[in-house]
């Protein structure tokens, strides 16, 4: 009598089967409609190859690769075939490691004299790979068996060595390339539908710059080829609409060699930047809130207390003032916690809501860092709200809500995550946490909109809720966030008098909807690839009068509009009216007005716009309060 195990799958229901039987044997069983998308298995916490034999009692569900994580395992078996095409060509080299990385892929390889030139060759190599279908073959060997098996190799005898001994290890093999490797892999080679070679880097091993420099092959993978050419083309237009290179063709901003991660805001990136914060202030006040400024630079006590000198020193910058050290703040919090001590409070008081606009330094490794979107000074749009314990549903459907008015006026999609408790090292009673934990779900349902929940993801100070943006190109971008601190309160003993006449310590929200206002500035850039909406526009409009004598009335027309707010740049170069439309289309001008001789007579303007749409002649006046009225709604269009 063959012996049975029993199966219990993520929808609660259990199936024997025999002892023996193979992962993929069962899903074409229990998961036939996604028996094509399953490229591992999940036994209990552990990912498992299809091939894998199950012995045990398990719970059982499977990885797709329209998943992040089955998406990673397609990924982690094409940097094995990317190895075995490389190894093949160029039979020399000596391999590292190579893992999934977003995006991709990458290995590193010694003795290694590749070129980005030779990455077609590569890819043939590869086609033919995937075309032969060949099998991933796992193996389990001791570590004996593992140093005689990668006796050429030296990078992998490192790692070997560096292994406990007794511990397990396992092999991957593909036709005559075989890996050290946890795993798992897909079932075989012709499961990848397509790779692609991106990019040639230098790595150092270990990222140690002590150790010897190898060469670093990125790639990427789909399961089919329509997914790779979709993924180009998002990086193609990508490229187009790279921040970096629109501000400069725009004179929004630049950083200099003078100032590595210290960006410079021109003149016209100061009108988006005075707009977006002028929005801000004008939402925040209406919902409620009070704007404080705080000091870039605090003393060496006032960090210890918050934590940030034991535990985040090595990001801040310091300094000695009268043989004291201080520190430029990295985080407004601190700040503003010994604002709230500077009087009694009374429960009367709360809500009370905080902001800040507020400049913090943080150091980033030089390698990291990237035009407005990784930084080493930036703002953040801090707000710290002190309430009760039965204020918390209220005051966090209120962030919400005002949230979801920012992202929808800009056309940004988003969801919602919500974090819990981590397991171990968190402060806060079981009680405190349940209550705030409990609060940020009725709010959320509250809300009516739908939420993620990563068990354990929580901050240790607090659950909270981070808000993801989409752009336009279907890019998520961490920048909200809704955090609830049971720490800071107790550290800087905030108190507030309750109904009863006693001390209580308030319950406090940190939370950020720009989240740093450069990185935001960025993530608009590329949004609208430019094409701000006329509310946000640096150059609203541009009057081109079609020859000299017709300049003075672009100048009238140009002041009448000035004196409203409107802004407005008169072209007075003596060029033909065709370059100077071409020209304001591609500086992104909303409005583009031609003046002459009809236009001069009637008092009018002949209007089209950047994308060539040709509204015709309009009368000044009817334009003006056409062109204000679509500032006053910030309409997209």
């Amino acid at each position: 009598m063959v012996d049975k195990i029993k199966l219990t799958f993520k929808d609660g229901h259990s199936k024997s089967y025999d002892k023996g039987v193979s992962a993929l044997d069962v899903v074409k069983d229990h998961f036939k409609r996604d028996e094509q998308k399953v490229v591992a298995v999940r036994l209990g916490d552990k990912p498992a190859d299809l091939s894998r034999q199950i012995t045990e009692n398990a719970h059982f569900d499977i990885m797709t690769f329209d998943t992040p994580e089955g998406l990673e395992v397609l990924r982690h078996s094409s940097s094995h075939v990317m190895a075995l095409a490389i190894k093949r060509l160029f039979p020399k080299c000596k391999v590292t490691i190579g893992p999934a990385v977003e995006d991709g892929f990458y290995y590193d390889f010694d003795n290694l004299d590749i070129k980005e030139e030779d990455f077609p060759k590569v890819e043939e190599e590869i086609k033919k790979i995937l075309h032969d279908k060949l099998p991933f073959e796992r193996s389990v060997v001791s570590k004996k068996e593992a140093l005689e098996k990668f006796k050429d190799e030296p990078y992998k005898l490192e790692l070997i060595r560096d292994l406990p001994e007794g511990e397990q290890i396992s092999t991957y093999k593909l036709s005559e390339f075989e890996d050290l490797c946890r795993g798992p892999h897909v079932p075989s080679s012709g499961k990848i539908g397509a790779i692609k070679l991106m990019k040639l880097a230098g790595a150092y091993w270990r990222g140690d710059s002590k150790n010897k420099m190898l060469a670093r092959v990125y790639g990427t993978s789909f399961p089919d080829k329509k997914m790779l050419a979709d993924y180009l083309a998002r990086l193609a237009e990508a490229e187009k609409r790279n921040h970096v290179k629109i501000a400069k063709e725009m004179d929004l901003f630049s950083i200099h060699p003078e100032g590595p991660g210290f960006p410079f805001l021109h003149h016209k990136g100061m009108m988006i930047w005075n707009t977006l914060l002028d929005f801000w202030r004008e939402e925040h006040a209406k919902a409620g809130y009070v704007e404080v400024k705080t000091p870039i630079m605090l003393n060496r006590a006032l960090w210890t207390t918050s934590g940030h000198w034991m535990n985040y020193r090595q990001n801040m910058y310091t300094l000695k003032i009268d043989e004291q050290d201080f520190a430029i703040k990295p985080m407004n919090c601190p700040g503003g916690f010994l604002l709230y001590k500077e009087k009694l409070h009374s429960y009367r008081e709360f809500p009370l809501r905080v902001g800040e606009i507020g400049l913090v330094h943080r150091h980033e490794l030089s390698g990291v860092l990237n035009g407005l979107f990784r930084v080493r000074c930036f703002h953040q749009d801090d707000a710290h709200i002190f309430m009760t314990e039965e204020q918390i549903k209220d005051e966090i459907l209120g962030v919400l809500n005002l949230a979801d008015k920012f992202y929808t006026l800009f056309g940004l999609g988003y969801h919602l995550e919500l974090s819990t408790r981590p397991e171990k090292d968190t402060v806060g009673t079981d009680a405190q946490w349940e209550t705030a934990t409990n609060g940020l779900k009725e709010a959320l349902d509250a809300s009516g909109r739908e939420y993620k929940i990563n068990p354990g993801d929580g901050a240790f100070y607090g659950p909270k809720i981070d808000l993801h943006i989409k752009d336009a190109l279907g890019r998520t971008w961490q920048c909200g966030t809704i955090q609830l601190d049971m720490s800071m309160p107790e550290r800087f003993d905030l108190t507030y008098e309750g109904k009863d006449g006693q001390k209580h310590r308030p319950v406090m929200i940190h939370r950020v909807i720009y989240g740093s206002l450069e990185r935001f500035f960025g993530v608009l850039i590329e949004h609208y690839a430019g094409k701000f909406p006329l509310w946000l526009s640096p150059v609203q409009v541009r009057l081109l009068p079609i020859s000299d004598r017709h300049l003075s009335y672009a100048q009238d027309v140009a002041a009448k509009m000035k004196a409203v707010g409107i802004r407005v740049e008169v072209d007075e170069r003596s060029e033909s009216i065709n370059k100077k439309v071409r020209n304001a289309q591609l500086d992104k001008v909303n409005y583009i007005l031609v003046v002459g001789d009809n236009e001069f007579e009637d008092g009018s303007v002949n209007v089209r716009t950047r994308n060539n749409e040709v509204k015709g002649s309009v009368k000044v006046d009817s334009f003006i309060a056409s062109a204000l009225q679509e500032i006053k709604d910030k309409t997209l269009s």
